[in-house]
Protein backbone atom coordinates (compact mmCIF):
# COMPACT_ATOMS: atom_id res chain seq x y z
CA UNK A 1 0.00 0.00 0.00
CA UNK A 2 1.38 3.92 -0.92
CA UNK A 3 2.24 5.70 2.12
CA UNK A 4 2.31 9.39 2.90
CA UNK A 5 3.67 11.32 5.82
CA UNK A 6 1.19 13.95 7.26
CA UNK A 7 1.36 16.27 9.83
CA UNK A 8 -1.51 18.41 11.44
CA UNK A 9 -1.55 21.86 11.74
CA UNK A 10 -1.09 23.44 14.42
CA UNK A 11 -2.50 26.43 16.33
CA UNK A 12 -0.34 29.31 15.40
CA UNK A 13 -0.42 27.93 11.30
CA UNK A 14 -1.78 32.08 10.25
CA UNK A 15 1.44 32.92 11.45
CA UNK A 16 3.51 31.05 9.14
CA UNK A 17 5.65 32.59 6.17
CA UNK A 18 4.68 34.29 3.24
CA UNK A 19 7.17 35.63 0.91
CA UNK A 20 5.12 36.27 -2.43
CA UNK A 21 1.98 37.11 -1.92
CA UNK A 22 -0.15 39.35 0.24
CA UNK A 23 -0.83 38.12 3.94
CA UNK A 24 -4.73 37.38 4.40
CA UNK A 25 -6.34 36.45 7.29
CA UNK A 26 -6.17 32.20 8.12
CA UNK A 27 -9.42 30.71 9.72
CA UNK A 28 -7.61 27.92 12.03
CA UNK A 29 -10.97 25.99 12.29
CA UNK A 30 -11.48 25.71 8.65
CA UNK A 31 -7.56 24.67 7.84
CA UNK A 32 -8.11 21.92 10.39
CA UNK A 33 -11.10 20.41 8.62
CA UNK A 34 -9.60 20.73 5.20
CA UNK A 35 -6.86 19.44 6.60
CA UNK A 36 -8.58 16.30 7.29
CA UNK A 37 -10.28 16.29 3.83
CA UNK A 38 -7.20 16.06 2.52
CA UNK A 39 -6.00 13.56 4.61
CA UNK A 40 -9.28 11.54 3.87
CA UNK A 41 -8.97 12.05 0.01
CA UNK A 42 -5.62 10.28 0.42
CA UNK A 43 -7.35 6.85 2.08
CA UNK A 44 -10.18 7.05 -0.18
CA UNK A 45 -7.49 6.44 -2.86
CA UNK A 46 -5.75 3.67 -1.10
CA UNK A 47 -3.19 5.25 0.67
CA UNK A 48 -2.35 5.01 4.21
CA UNK A 49 -0.75 7.96 6.23
CA UNK A 50 1.58 8.73 9.24
CA UNK A 51 1.53 11.22 10.91
CA UNK A 52 4.54 13.35 12.18
CA UNK A 53 4.16 14.44 15.33
CA UNK A 54 3.31 17.85 15.65
CA UNK A 55 5.66 20.73 16.79
CA UNK A 56 3.09 23.44 17.94
CA UNK A 57 6.00 26.31 18.34
CA UNK A 58 6.66 26.26 13.87
CA UNK A 59 3.46 27.71 12.43
CA UNK A 60 4.57 26.16 8.80
CA UNK A 61 5.22 22.67 10.08
CA UNK A 62 2.06 21.33 8.57
CA UNK A 63 4.03 21.61 5.08
CA UNK A 64 5.80 18.76 6.04
CA UNK A 65 6.93 17.92 2.29
CA UNK A 66 9.66 20.74 3.14
CA UNK A 67 11.50 18.29 5.90
CA UNK A 68 13.18 16.14 3.09
CA UNK A 69 13.67 14.68 -0.03
CA UNK A 70 12.72 10.64 -0.46
CA UNK A 71 14.03 8.77 -3.49
CA UNK A 72 15.01 4.65 -3.82
CA UNK A 73 15.86 3.93 -0.01
CA UNK A 74 17.23 7.49 1.21
CA UNK A 75 15.51 10.31 2.57
CA UNK A 76 17.72 13.43 2.90
CA UNK A 77 16.59 15.29 5.52
CA UNK A 78 16.46 19.28 4.25
CA UNK A 79 17.96 22.24 5.73
CA UNK A 80 15.29 25.00 5.64
CA UNK A 81 16.21 28.24 3.19
CA UNK A 82 14.37 29.85 6.46
CA UNK A 83 16.00 29.17 9.39
CA UNK A 84 12.45 29.87 11.55
CA UNK A 85 11.63 26.41 9.88
CA UNK A 86 14.49 24.21 11.00
CA UNK A 87 13.06 22.70 13.96
CA UNK A 88 10.67 21.03 12.00
CA UNK A 89 13.09 18.30 10.04
CA UNK A 90 14.20 16.53 13.61
CA UNK A 91 10.81 14.34 14.23
CA UNK A 92 10.37 14.45 10.30
CA UNK A 93 13.47 12.57 10.31
CA UNK A 94 12.60 10.09 13.18
CA UNK A 95 9.36 9.50 11.61
CA UNK A 96 10.97 8.78 8.43
CA UNK A 97 13.97 6.49 9.74
CA UNK A 98 11.34 4.10 11.41
CA UNK A 99 9.45 3.41 7.98
CA UNK A 100 12.79 1.80 6.89
CA UNK A 101 14.50 5.04 4.83
CA UNK A 102 18.20 4.85 5.05
CA UNK A 103 19.00 9.09 6.57
CA UNK A 104 21.60 11.52 4.97
CA UNK A 105 21.51 15.30 5.59
CA UNK A 106 21.49 18.71 3.83
CA UNK A 107 24.42 20.57 6.19
CA UNK A 108 25.87 24.11 6.42
CA UNK A 109 26.45 26.06 3.93
CA UNK A 110 23.89 24.03 2.02
CA UNK A 111 20.21 25.13 2.49
CA UNK A 112 17.42 23.04 0.68
CA UNK A 113 13.44 23.03 1.04
CA UNK A 114 11.54 19.89 -0.65
CA UNK A 115 8.84 21.37 -2.08
CA UNK A 116 12.27 22.71 -4.11
CA UNK A 117 12.39 19.26 -5.95
CA UNK A 118 10.62 17.81 -8.27
CA UNK A 119 11.15 13.82 -9.25
CA UNK A 120 9.90 13.13 -12.99
CA UNK A 121 10.75 9.63 -13.28
CA UNK A 122 15.02 9.45 -12.66
CA UNK A 123 15.01 13.13 -13.30
CA UNK A 124 15.07 15.51 -9.84
CA UNK A 125 14.49 19.18 -10.79
CA UNK A 126 15.92 21.39 -8.13
CA UNK A 127 14.66 25.06 -8.00
CA UNK A 128 17.22 27.60 -6.57
CA UNK A 129 17.57 30.70 -5.80
CA UNK A 130 14.45 31.30 -3.06
CA UNK A 131 14.75 28.87 0.09
CA UNK A 132 17.72 26.44 -1.96
CA UNK A 133 20.69 27.35 -2.63
CA UNK A 134 23.85 26.45 -4.62
CA UNK A 135 25.57 24.10 -2.42
CA UNK A 136 22.16 22.30 -1.22
CA UNK A 137 21.76 21.29 -5.15
CA UNK A 138 25.12 19.68 -4.71
CA UNK A 139 24.80 17.59 -1.77
CA UNK A 140 21.21 16.53 -3.07
CA UNK A 141 23.13 15.42 -6.54
CA UNK A 142 25.87 13.81 -3.99
CA UNK A 143 23.33 12.29 -2.11
CA UNK A 144 20.96 10.36 -5.25
CA UNK A 145 23.20 10.37 -7.74
CA UNK A 146 25.08 6.63 -6.58
CA UNK A 147 21.26 5.82 -6.64
CA UNK A 148 20.61 7.02 -10.70
CA UNK A 149 18.63 10.24 -10.17
CA UNK A 150 19.77 13.05 -12.77
CA UNK A 151 19.66 16.01 -10.50
CA UNK A 152 18.77 19.32 -12.63
CA UNK A 153 19.26 22.84 -10.65
CA UNK A 154 16.50 24.89 -12.60
CA UNK A 155 15.49 28.93 -11.72
CA UNK A 156 13.39 30.02 -9.15
CA UNK A 157 12.88 33.54 -8.63
CA UNK A 158 8.52 34.14 -9.10
CA UNK A 159 7.41 32.26 -6.57
CA UNK A 160 8.34 30.38 -3.31
CA UNK A 161 9.08 26.88 -4.16
CA UNK A 162 9.69 25.39 -7.69
CA UNK A 163 6.59 23.11 -6.83
CA UNK A 164 4.85 26.39 -6.10
CA UNK A 165 5.32 26.77 -10.61
CA UNK A 166 5.02 22.98 -11.45
CA UNK A 167 4.67 19.70 -11.10
CA UNK A 168 4.07 16.50 -13.01
CA UNK A 169 1.59 14.73 -14.94
CA UNK A 170 2.09 10.64 -14.81
CA UNK A 171 3.21 10.63 -18.53
CA UNK A 172 6.11 12.84 -17.14
CA UNK A 173 4.68 16.26 -18.65
CA UNK A 174 6.26 19.08 -16.59
CA UNK A 175 2.67 21.40 -16.02
CA UNK A 176 2.71 24.86 -15.08
CA UNK A 177 1.38 28.12 -15.19
CA UNK A 178 3.54 29.70 -17.09
CA UNK A 179 3.39 33.65 -16.07
CA UNK A 180 5.24 32.22 -13.26
CA UNK A 181 7.56 29.78 -14.66
CA UNK A 182 11.23 30.94 -14.79
CA UNK A 183 12.15 29.10 -17.83
CA UNK A 184 9.76 26.24 -19.24
CA UNK A 185 12.56 25.45 -21.37
CA UNK A 186 14.46 23.35 -18.68
CA UNK A 187 12.27 20.61 -18.85
CA UNK A 188 12.19 18.18 -21.38
CA UNK A 189 8.35 18.49 -22.06
CA UNK A 190 5.99 21.48 -20.44
CA UNK A 191 2.22 21.75 -21.08
CA UNK A 192 0.90 25.44 -19.90
CA UNK A 193 -2.07 25.27 -17.43
CA UNK A 194 -4.82 27.66 -17.03
CA UNK A 195 -4.64 28.64 -13.48
CA UNK A 196 -2.22 28.89 -11.15
CA UNK A 197 -3.50 26.01 -8.67
CA UNK A 198 -3.40 23.56 -11.74
CA UNK A 199 0.49 23.73 -11.89
CA UNK A 200 0.03 21.37 -8.25
CA UNK A 201 -0.90 17.94 -8.65
CA UNK A 202 -0.08 14.34 -6.18
CA UNK A 203 -0.01 11.22 -8.06
CA UNK A 204 -2.03 9.14 -6.61
CA UNK A 205 -1.53 5.80 -9.22
CA UNK A 206 -4.34 4.90 -11.72
CA UNK A 207 -4.11 8.35 -13.54
CA UNK A 208 -5.72 10.03 -10.21
CA UNK A 209 -4.23 13.57 -9.44
CA UNK A 210 -5.20 15.09 -6.42
CA UNK A 211 -5.46 18.94 -6.67
CA UNK A 212 -7.30 21.56 -5.26
CA UNK A 213 -10.95 23.02 -5.80
CA UNK A 214 -9.53 26.53 -6.92
CA UNK A 215 -8.29 25.41 -10.45
CA UNK A 216 -11.57 23.99 -12.34
CA UNK A 217 -10.56 25.23 -15.67
CA UNK A 218 -7.17 22.78 -15.07
CA UNK A 219 -9.38 19.76 -13.74
CA UNK A 220 -11.23 20.03 -17.47
CA UNK A 221 -8.09 20.13 -19.04
CA UNK A 222 -6.94 16.76 -17.04
CA UNK A 223 -9.97 15.34 -18.05
CA UNK A 224 -9.89 15.66 -21.34
CA UNK A 225 -6.68 14.01 -21.38
CA UNK A 226 -8.02 10.86 -19.41
CA UNK A 227 -6.88 11.71 -15.48
CA UNK A 228 -8.98 11.28 -12.98
CA UNK A 229 -9.18 14.94 -10.62
CA UNK A 230 -9.55 14.20 -6.79
CA UNK A 231 -10.51 17.62 -5.94
CA UNK A 232 -10.27 19.01 -2.44
CA UNK A 233 -10.12 22.50 -1.17
CA UNK A 234 -7.45 24.04 0.76
CA UNK A 235 -8.26 27.28 0.70
CA UNK A 236 -6.59 28.00 3.77
CA UNK A 237 -3.29 26.92 2.70
CA UNK A 238 -3.05 28.65 0.15
CA UNK A 239 -3.49 31.73 1.50
CA UNK A 240 -0.02 30.83 3.36
CA UNK A 241 1.79 29.47 -0.11
CA UNK A 242 0.54 26.53 0.52
CA UNK A 243 -0.66 23.45 -2.61
CA UNK A 244 -1.69 19.72 -2.69
CA UNK A 245 2.22 18.71 -2.95
CA UNK A 246 3.58 20.44 0.28
CA UNK A 247 1.24 18.85 2.77
CA UNK A 248 2.26 15.33 2.67
CA UNK A 249 6.06 13.10 1.54
CA UNK A 250 4.72 10.64 -0.45
CA UNK A 251 6.87 7.60 0.09
CA UNK A 252 7.10 4.29 -1.95
CA UNK A 253 3.88 3.25 -4.18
Amino acid sequence: MPTALIRRPGPRLAEGLVTHIERRPVDIALAASQWQQYVDALHRTGWSTVEVPPIEECPDSVFVEDTMVVYGDLAVIARAGANERRPEAAAAEETVAKQGYRIAHITDPGTLDGGDVLKVGSTMYVGQGGRTNTAGVEQLRAAFAPLGADVRAVPVRKVLHLKSAVTALPDGTVIGYEPLVDDPSAFDSFRSVPEEAGAHVVLLGEDRLLMAASAPRSAELFADLGYTPVVVDISEFEKLEGCVTCLSVRLRQ
